[in-house]
């Protein structure tokens, strides 16, 4: 069981990257056009909205927040593999990190979602949270923005420059809207095999159209008819939740990131070091936050599809008939 979380993990983490990249295919060659065009003009300030291209391809451009997604998810499975190399009874180091992080993880969603839900969808929010944590944090690194190829502004021997550059090789993975809408629209897949899988279609349809109610009569037919409505309305909000997770996402860290140059170049070229500080404390807490904003959205859209059908189940079987029944009997044998 162990093996498989890992190995799911590890599909998911270039699950996302591979959709991210594939994403970028399709407005690869407009960034190629606006970055040669970029080259030529004057130094730019501020984080410009298309990540810029470092390597093209032809049909495949690879740009620096995709380098990015890479090297976080490499450090990511490499530490996990390493913490998880030689398990002791008594944790210690990086595995008593690991399994104090999974643990975590693991009660807070429970407490959300419920614990049936938990073993059949935690390898996705646990490793969506560890993933965007990460990739948050590794965009405030020094270097991530500043090294590269284009032009610096004007500064003297000891602070050359607070400016981006017009190509750094390194850009925040989250302050590309094209990962934000990979991960967003992995979410959205399995949350419709999810709902498929613990309500069925009909389930699903039911629990968005169907009046639940004991109303007889003309008042029941009215009801029926503003339950349809409002199960229209929720269908269009279904629809535009992976917009909204990607674009929240999205909008923090690129706004996030575009401050802290906003506070450099305020400190001019002998206290634009000083002036950011206070704003990268508060960068790390955003960064916390985001990632647990969407894990916290994810699950509860997750669980309000899903768990009452665990109540359902329940109600028809029994306690220990619900979601989730069958991997606690799997665990209880296996003890």
């Amino acid at each position: 069981m162990g093996f498989i979380k890992s190995f799911l993990s590890t599909v998911l983490l270039l699950g996302l990257i591979g959709a991210g990249m594939a994403a970028e295919v399709h407005h690869g060659a407009a960034v190629v056009q606006g970055s040669g065009t970029a080259d030529h003009g004057a130094a730019q300030e501020g984080l410009p909205a298309a990540a810029p291209v470092l390597l093209d391809l032809g049909y495949f451009a690879v740009t620096n927040s995709m380098l990015v997604t890479w090297i976080v998810a490499f450090l990511v499975i490499g530490f996990a593999r390493i913490a998880t190399s030689r398990i002791q009874d008594v944790p210690t180091g990086a595995q008593n990190f690991w399994e104090w992080m999974v643990e975590w993880l693991h009660d807070f969603l429970g407490g959300i979602m419920g614990k049936p839900l938990v073993p059949n969808t935690f390898w996705f929010f646990a490793t969506v949270f560890i993933f965007i944590l990460f990739t948050n944090w590794f965009g405030l690194l020094p270097g991530v923005g500043t090294i590269g190829w284009g032009l610096h502004s004007d500064g003297n021997f000891i602070l050359p420059t607070f400016q981006h550059i017009h190509r750094p090789l390194l850009r925040g993975g989250n302050a590309d809207l094209n990962m934000t809408s990979a991960i967003s629209m992995i979410f959205f897949a399995c949350w419709i095999y999810w709902a498929i899988r613990f309500t069925g279609v009909g389930g699903a349809i039911s629990h968005t159209f169907g009046y639940r109610g004991d109303a007889t009569g003309i008042i029941r037919i009215l009801l029926m008819a503003i339950f349809l409505a409002v199960g229209v309305l929720e269908v269009i909000s279904i629809l535009f939740r992976p917009v909204s997770l990607s674009f929240r996402l999205y909008g923090n860290i690129f706004a996030g990131e575009n401050l802290l140059e906003a506070m450099a170049v305020m400190g001019g070229n002998w206290f634009g070091w000083l002036v950011p500080l206070p704003f990268y404390g508060l960068e790390l807490i955003v960064g916390f936050v985001q990632a647990l904003v969407f894990m916290l959205l994810t699950a509860i859209f997750t669980a309000l599809i899903c768990s009452h059908s665990d109540h359902e189940a329940q109600a028809h079987d029994g306690p220990g008939h619900g979601v989730g029944s069958e991997d606690s009997a799997g665990r209880a044998s296996a003890h």
